[in-house]
């Protein structure tokens, strides 16, 4: 295979390596900040409300796809683009300064530029650079609002649920079609070669056929990481340096899974993407808390 194929096949992996890193860093401002998406992390109850209000609003995008009303889910998605950079740097700014109106403006204007920045310039490599921030972010509030079992239910229950929609009702192939069509920038974008240019040209068809770049839903990233992040903040002890040995086998275990699923990626076809990267941290997680034990 060329360096030009798998150079972006290795791009991915790296991605999701860098989301947990970035959403392990983020842990503790999130944490300072009290930006905890739960009350009690402990709850089972907590995956299944998560559940809930994602088949809600993945329904309402479906209709809106269904009658045209495509601006309006771009203007849902920027909204939520922006109150998510803003608990980034809220939590940031929380933790670098002690007066409100300096942790006010660090939190709202940085918010506004990164935001207007994806919108003005969709380019493939502002989206990716943003959207892993984003994903970081998002990953590390969940990951500090939802303790072990908890986090495994519902990545267990989003991997059936993602191989359903993808492989039988065919829904989320639908929905990525309407997201990508709207350009929201909430995919992860590769390109398969040099020179290439989301702005001009776009993806190419969602379903089969051949693709200018690989397109990766930002769920793909941020729920592996979920478990990475509540495995660093939960388990006490077993750790090498600031990182649990479990998380550092979910770490293992979500690139193990992406890597399988890239295979079969690679051929062209939609794959979902939860069931081996889930499966694979949760493998990974219970391997290295397995080792842990014998340490």
């Amino acid at each position: 295979m060329k360096s030009s194929s798998i150079l972006p096949l290795l791009a991915m992996p790296f991605m999701l390596v860098l989301v947990e890193i970035g959403a392990i860093l983020l842990s503790l401002p999130m944490q300072d900040a009290g930006l905890a998406a739960f009350e009690d992390p402990s709850s089972v109850a907590n995956p299944f409300i998560f559940i809930a209000i994602l088949l809600v609003f993945t329904a309402f995008l479906l209709i809106l796809i269904r009658f045209k009303l495509k601006r309006f889910i771009g203007i849902i998605i920027a909204v939520s683009i922006f109150f998510t950079f803003l608990y980034i740097f809220g939590s940031l700014s929380y933790a670098l300064f002690s007066n409100q109106y300096l942790v006010l403006a660090g939190s709202v204007i940085p918010a506004v530029v990164a935001t207007l920045l994806l919108y003005l310039y969709p380019e493939w490599y502002v989206i990716d650079t943003l959207g892993l921030l984003i994903a970081a972010g998002a990953a590390s509030i969940f990951g500090i609002s939802l303790e072990i079992v908890p986090v495994i239910i519902l990545l267990v229950i989003l991997a059936v649920y993602d191989a359903i929609s993808v492989y039988k009702t065919k829904h989320m192939i639908t929905l990525a079609e309407g997201v990508v069509e709207t350009k929201s920038p909430i995919l992860f974008i590769v390109p398969k070669r040099r020179g290439y240019s989301y702005r001009k040209e776009g993806v190419g068809p969602i379903g089969e056929g051949e693709r200018s770049a690989f397109i990766m839903g930002m769920g793909d990233l941020i729920m592996p990481a979920v478990l990475v992040v509540s495995a660093n903040v939960f388990i006490q002890g077993m750790r090498i340096g600031p990182v649990t040995i479990p998380a550092i086998g979910a770490m293992i275990g979500s690139v193990a899974g992406l890597s399988l699923l890239l295979v079969y990626v690679n051929r062209g076809k939609p794959q979902a993407g939860l069931p081996p990267i889930n499966g694979g941290a949760i493998l990974g997680f219970l391997a290295g808390y397995v080792l842990a034990l014998f340490l």
